[in-house]
């Protein structure tokens, strides 16, 4: 069997794609998936599994959440070479004085387009600062998420990619339960 990491984009937020975590463990069980564990509520899931590609694993999750919660929700799966490189790329970590609770990673389903990576690099913005490496936009934002502009939203909008932004602490504690 293979660890991967599942991360389900927008779900149990603001009353929004309500799901319990039990029932989504209890989905992925149904799936044929292993060893299944969940982590918060913002659908971070660890799991094992067999004879599957990422976006076969993704797709079967996406059509069993539609048909189990009927809506549509992006899933992103990632293996754990890929989840550590992930890791191991963050370039704010060699930053002395850097407040890790500042610290972000959005993740990107696919890798965008030159010229949309161009037309985000366009724009800046006081204290954020981004770094894309890969599939990854790290982010470094002083005042906090909540009141980042570069938001998953921000990031979406000028890479034309799905994304999922999870804070460092998550990205840590997902590496650590794999």
């Amino acid at each position: 069997m293979t660890t991967y990491i599942a991360l389900l984009r927008g779900i149990n937020v603001s009353g929004q794609k309500m799901i319990k975590m039990v029932e989504l463990k209890a989905m992925f069980e149904s799936l044929g998936f292993e060893t299944v564990q969940t982590y918060i509520q913002s659908g971070n899931v660890v799991f094992q599994s067999n004879d599957l590609t990422e976006d076969e694993m993704a797709e079967r999750i996406h059509l069993a959440i539609l048909d189990q919660f009927g809506f549509e929700v992006d899933i992103q799966v990632f293996s754990v070479p890929i989840w550590n490189q992930v890791i191991a790329n963050n370039p704010f970590i060699a930053h002395d004085n850097l407040d890790e609770a500042k610290l972000y990673v959005s993740l990107l389903a696919t890798l965008p387009l030159r010229e949309n990576v161009e037309k985000l690099a366009s724009f800046a913005f006081q204290e954020e600062t981004y770094q894309l490496i890969d599939r990854a936009v790290y982010l470094y934002v002083p005042k906090g998420y909540g009141n980042a502009k570069l938001s998953n939203n921000f990031l979406e909008s000028k890479l034309k990619v799905s994304a999922t932004t999870r804070n460092w602490k998550t990205m840590l504690t997902l590496a650590n339960m794999i």
